[in-house]
């Protein structure tokens, strides 16, 4: 009796050294006797007990490697860049043997390379050209890594530059250099908006200043017009001489002239306010007109 109960319990271990589970997406690399044998997929498989041994389980996700690199910049700016490296395993029976067998350590390899390929890269350009390149910076990452380990059974899926860490000072420094650049800009802007205005305005009182002074042409054609017709309307009336025509004329306008300057809101103006005035601006204009029909006959 006793000797069945240990049959049964050796029977027991030995099935439950045999078989075994395997997870999805992973796979198990199986060795006898330190050779590798076969590689176990997803789900139930078996083994013979103590002699094959599970070596490791390999996962087949994609996984990451988060790196802080440091390093300097073409205008001498030291910064920290993290890099992204996304890999996995290649499902295959051949490359998954060389990512265990061939491979000793993949995050130390990635690792290297990516320190490599960002201190090469980045110090050939300016800190701003960082910023802008980033994703130039990330496949150049992806090409040399790929290069590298090529053949070992991984394969390089992505990489990110995830972020750039530059000193406060600096920052508050190209944040100083930016608002003085658009203060500079808001100036020039400014300046350019006052000329144009100015311009405008200039433009407008020359425009105004032609329109009045075609009005004041076209008033004063319409004055003399009207002068023209009076003189020869009173002409017609017996008795009455040319030069009491002309002061009639001259004392109307004077007074529709004081009519003008009381109805407006300009400055007072001092004007001649005796009737002997009138004789004295009557004989300045006819001898205006005398001499200038002695200058018209001499020529």
């Amino acid at each position: 009796m006793i000797k069945k109960n240990k049959s049964i319990d050796l029977l027991r271990i030995l099935s439950l050294d045999s078989a075994f589970q395997v997870s999805q997406q992973t796979v198990s690399l199986i060795e006898r006797f330190g050779k590798f044998i076969k590689i176990s997929n997803a789900g139930i498989n078996f083994k013979i007990p103590f002699i094959d041994q599970i070596v490791t389980t390999q996962s087949l996700r994609i996984q990451q490697l988060d790196v802080r690199v440091s390093t300097k910049t073409k205008d001498n700016v030291f910064v920290d860049i993290v890099v992204s490296a996304q890999y996995k395993i290649l499902n295959d029976k051949s490359q998954i043997y060389k990512s265990y067998y061939e491979l000793e350590d993949v995050q130390s390899q990635i690792n290297s390379y990516l320190f490599d390929v960002v201190r090469a890269e980045v110090p050939k350009m300016k800190l701003d050209e960082v910023f802008e390149k980033k994703d130039e910076i990330a496949n150049a990452i992806k090409n040399e890594l790929s290069e590298a380990i090529d053949g070992f059974g991984y394969e390089i899926v992505k990489t990110l530059v995830t972020d750039i860490d530059v000193d406060k000072r600096i920052v508050q420094a190209m944040n100083e250099i930016v608002a003085s650049e658009r203060e500079k800009f808001a100036a020039i802007e400014k300046a350019e908006a006052a000329k144009i205005l100015m311009v405008k305005k200039a433009e407008a009182e020359s425009e105004s200043k032609k329109l009045q002074g075609e009005g004041i042409a076209n008033q004063r054609i319409a004055i003399i017009n009207g002068f023209k017709e009076s003189i020869d309307k009173m002409n017609e009336i017996n008795g009455i001489e040319s030069n009491e025509i002309l002061n009639l004329i001259l004392i109307t306008q004077y007074f529709d002239t004081l009519k003008d300057v009381a109805s407006s809101e300009s400055n007072t103006i001092m004007l001649p306010n005796s009737p002997s005035a009138f004789s004295d601006i009557s004989a300045q204009i006819r001898e205006a007109v005398i001499s200038g029909n002695l200058v018209s006959k001499n020529k």
